[in-house]
């Protein structure tokens, strides 16, 4: 049973009024599990499991720096290419060292672009150890790179080619649109990945719908297949049979047999393999509800608490689009459970789902996983909708976390039945910090001097956060004040 704490002790430690009772940590839980609403087949809602053994951290770190040593060297060879085709001396005079660095900047955009490409597979290798999130920051960041080295090497080519010819840099992109191999394509593909680059400006892709955003950016796939008979047309490195054109030509089919698997394959597997359908949807609190499916063989899954599926419904209205929630409870063989909050028209039609609609879902992904853990022990952060990957953690992690459930108001709770349950079962800790922001309960209890006083041994822990970004962030920042080592820190933003 977690430690009691009297009314006396939580007004002592945070100076509180009466009426901010609500705020006070739950820590003497129901001895009897939630009885409503229930799953159809009358089990509890909540499946508790066994307490998992201590077992070693995932390789995620591990991994992360092979795939960026490898990905190092891979763009080195790709460079290196140049030089092994370029003949000493060979670089004279302005025309010619503008387009051979239009040729380099070239090839350094033609592999930044397969490497944007297999970021976003969605492969289940990079999923698992990297992370959807991480794997999305990276290919944000690429993506500037790659826009800016292919605009380099149009303007080099041109400026250079129109040195040689001594004609006007309009002139000579008519003529190497009208006399080039592929040259058509490779301008469509530029004018293509400029476009999508403006697009994913915070700014512009802020007031974008998300369906219309995804549309959109799914034509830099088209990218790939136009720019393809252009780099191996054109490209000097990769006209002759030899190791660069073998080198680039594995580096195409692996990219794209990942691409077939994560984007195709591997999700019909698993969808024949297991037959989701939806079994039921429970009402959760304000603007909140819960998405039961059922399947077979749900055992043979490979999911753990903290992850999450991108899920598609098949009914009218709803077919069409795919989102990623996380499950809100551990997997087990009976069913898994999807937690969603209505803020928009696709969200809404879900709350209305029917029993037996069919689901079509993709994963499972993410490394918000219990296995990720460093420490014995854990403290978990939520807040908002966050807490549904965290209420799914508690189930798996070691007895002993600590919960941190931060709400605007007691309406906006959900899973306290739960929660409190789990609180007894696996003796946690569970808070529930209620208020505004700026509200003076949230603000004393996450502070470095209040987080400490509810987890003296911080510093000794896992953290596992997951909530909107200002939340996250500053908790994080609370958290190294704290000196929490960054590999103790594990974040799950749900954005996507």
């Amino acid at each position: 049973m977690a430690p009691a704490h009297d009314e006396r002790w939580y007004h002592e430690r945070w100076n509180l009024e009466p009426w901010q009772h609500e705020a006070w940590p739950t820590v003497a839980p129901p001895a009897e599990p939630p009885r409503q609403p229930r799953y159809p087949d009358q089990r509890p809602r909540s499946t508790v499991v066994g307490t998992p053994a201590l077992s070693p951290p995932a390789r995620g770190r591990g991994t992360r720096r092979l795939l960026v040593l490898a990905g190092w060297v891979g763009l080195g060879v790709s460079v290196w290419l140049w030089f092994a085709n370029t003949p000493p001396g060979s670089v004279d005079g302005t025309p010619a060292m503008l387009v051979e660095a239009g040729r380099i900047t070239g090839l350094i955009a033609g592999y930044v672009l397969l490497v944007q490409v297999l970021l976003m597979s969605r492969v289940g290798w990079l999923e698992r150890r990297i992370g959807g999130n991480e794997l999305m920051g990276w290919h944000r960041d690429l993506g500037g790179l790659l826009v800016v080295m292919v605009l380099a090497h149009a303007a080099l080519l041109i400026l250079g080619y129109a040195g040689y010819d001594e004609s006007s840099p309009i002139h000579e992109t008519w003529s190497m649109l009208t006399t080039y191999e592929d040259m058509i394509s490779a301008f469509v593909a530029t004018g293509l990945l400029v476009g999508i680059g403006v697009l994913a400006i915070r700014a512009i892709r802020a007031v974008m719908p998300y369906e219309l955003w995804y549309f959109l950016h799914l034509t830099s796939y088209a990218v790939l297949l136009l720019s393809y008979g252009h780099l191996f047309a054109s490209g000097r490195e990769l006209a002759d049979l030899g190791f660069g054109r073998v080198y680039w030509l594995a580096l195409y089919a692996f990219v794209v047999a990942n691409l077939a698997w994560g984007r195709l394959l591997g999700p019909v597997v698993l969808n024949l393999r297991h037959r989701l359908r939806v079994a039921e949807v429970v009402p959760e609190g304000q603007d909140m509800f819960s998405v039961y499916i059922r399947g077979r063989r749900l055992d043979r899954l490979r999911a753990r608490a903290g992850q999450y599926f991108r899920w598609r419904f098949l009914t009218r209205g709803c077919w069409w689009q795919a989102h990623p929630f996380s499950l809100s409870a551990a997997p087990n063989d009976q069913y898994l459970r999807l937690t969603i909050k209505a803020v928009g028209g696709h969200t809404e039609r879900l709350r209305w789902l029917e029993p037996g609609a069919r689901v079509f879902a993709e994963g499972p992904s993410g490394v918000f996983t219990a296995d990720r853990r460093t420490r014995y022990r854990a403290l978990l952060i939520a807040g908002g909708s966050g807490i549904a990957p965290i209420r799914a953690l508690l189930e798996e992690l070691p007895r002993g976390a600590i919960v941190i459930y931060r709400a605007s108001s007691p309406a906006d709770l959900i899973f306290r039945e739960e929660l409190d349950w789990l609180a007894t079962r696996r003796d946690a800790e569970v808070y529930y910090v209620i208020g505004a922001r700026n509200d003076p309960v949230p603000r004393q209890v996450m502070s470095p001097k209040g987080l400490r006083g509810i987890v003296p041994d911080v510093q000794r822990r896992d953290v596992y956060l997951c909530g909107p970004e200002g939340l996250v962030t500053s908790a994080v920042a609370i958290l190294r004040r704290l000196r929490v080592r960054r590999k103790q820190i594990h974040v799950d933003p749900f954005e996507f």
